[in-house]
């Protein structure tokens, strides 16, 4: 774990729900010169503690309001399956992320798709061309009760 005060924790809180705040706002937020907010910044990110910066899109208003959760379950567990398995599923489109899993299924896809003719073609297209799947489930989502990509610190 990598060596972080109260300072970078207030500063990394802030990052994450605006991510394009200016250095001179967030060195005033945190009491910080704008120099020493600064360098802070630089050292949270060459610590790979902050990864990148992205913009957050709407979804529903970009025409993929269907959230699809995909439970995946292999033939076995060899590692060159495993690998033509994660090789194969990065170039699925509308996939929002994909977790090796300790339960029931091996893997868990998360894909934002526009309706169920998008899932169906996607599908076809895609997932049922996956190697060594065994089994495969798909729960729609029928709302979002709670998200967020910040971390609690």
């Amino acid at each position: 774990m990598t060596e972080t005060d109260a300072t970078d924790h207030r500063i990394l809180t802030i990052l994450q729900k605006n991510g394009r705040i200016t250095n001179a706002e967030l060195a005033q937020r945190v009491n910080l010169s704008a120099s020493a907010c600064h360098r802070r910044v630089q050292r949270l990110e060459q610590l790979g503690v902050i990864t990148g910066y992205a913009a957050m899109l709407d979804r529903r208003s970009l025409g993929r309001p269907t959230t699809v959760f995909v439970e995946i379950t292999l033939s076995g567990q060899a590692t060159e399956l495993l690998e033509g398995f994660e090789r194969a599923v990065r170039a699925i489109p509308d996939m929002l992320e994909c977790h090796l899993m300790a339960g029931t299924a091996d893997y868990l896809l998360k894909l934002v798709v526009r309706d169920t003719e998008d899932f169906a073609r996607i599908h076809r297209q895609y997932l049922a061309r996956l190697p060594g799947v065994a089994q495969m489930h798909s729960s729609f989502a029928l709302r979002t009760v709670a998200e967020t990509t910040a971390l609690q610190l």
